[in-house]
């Protein structure tokens, strides 16, 4: 099997293949299709009222109004994706959590006293000849002066001390990204988490940068190696009982 001729990374794809490049062969490779998380689901919807809140004027982003858009962005995803209607057994209660996790968010910044500069914007860069690196980044904040803050919204809870470098990593790749576009090094990174109303916050610098590309670097140089060896070995952990594919998965089924 040759190696493809571009390579199209992105955070997410970077974490698939480092917990289990089996997995990442699975859904990028072989492209088999596995049906919505609710978890992932109740994201979108509420990733989706936190970037419509600030399209309206500064005064009006109140809790009240994110509520009040839960019912229409509700309805537009179940248009979206028909299936999900069946999956939630109980849409009072669904609905009760997501709005919890956005009276959540009011704790924690006060969306009245800024504007919101970029909301999912798509940073991209040719990182080498054959490697794409890209991602979609929740809200990216300039500030008069020129400081950049990106922000990034969870669902889940804060991970514990000491895994913080992990999931600053997705951040550090969009601060990398903008860095490269724009010659300028973000001045914050913070990973806001509903789940337990806490934050996780980070100042990168030239070389948390360039330690990053060294990463990305050499998880291209495993993919290529991967895909032209068509070796894709499992890492099993405690993550294998959420996923779909275990029950074809070598590592459970030989």
């Amino acid at each position: 099997m040759s190696s493809p001729e571009i390579l199209r990374l992105s955070p997410s794809r970077v974490s698939e293949f480092e917990n289990c490049p089996q997995l990442y062969k699975y859904r990028v490779i072989d492209q088999l299709p596995q049906p919505p998380s609710l978890d992932a689901e109740r994201g979108t919807l509420v990733h989706t009222i936190l970037h419509d809140l600030f399209e309206s004027p500064a005064i009006e982003r109140t809790p009240q109004t994110a509520i009040d858009l839960l019912p229409s962005r509700w309805r537009a995803q179940l248009d979206a994706k028909p299936d999900l209607a069946a999956m939630v057994s109980d849409e009072k209660e669904w609905l009760d959590r997501a709005q919890s996790l956005i009276q959540t968010y009011f704790t924690l910044e006060n969306p009245t006293t800024f504007e919101a500069t970029h909301r999912e914007l798509h940073l991209e860069n040719d990182f080498d000849s054959n490697i794409y690196l890209h991602g979609y980044v929740d809200r990216l904040d300039v500030a008069p002066s020129g400081e950049v803050r990106i922000i990034d919204y969870k669902t889940g809870k804060a991970p514990k001390p000491g895994w913080e470098e992990k999931a600053l990593f997705q951040l550090r790749v969009y601060a990398l990204l903008y860095f490269k576009t724009n010659n300028v090094l973000p001045k914050l990174l913070q990973l806001i988490y509903l789940g337990d109303a806490k934050t996780v916050k980070n100042s990168p610098t030239l070389s948390d940068l360039e330690a990053t590309e060294k990463i990305l670097k050499r998880v291209a140089r495993d993919i290529f190696s991967s895909t032209e060896k068509d070796y894709w070995p499992p890492k099993p952990s405690r993550l294998c009982d959420w996923c779909y594919f275990k029950n074809i998965c070598p590592a459970h089924t030989d």
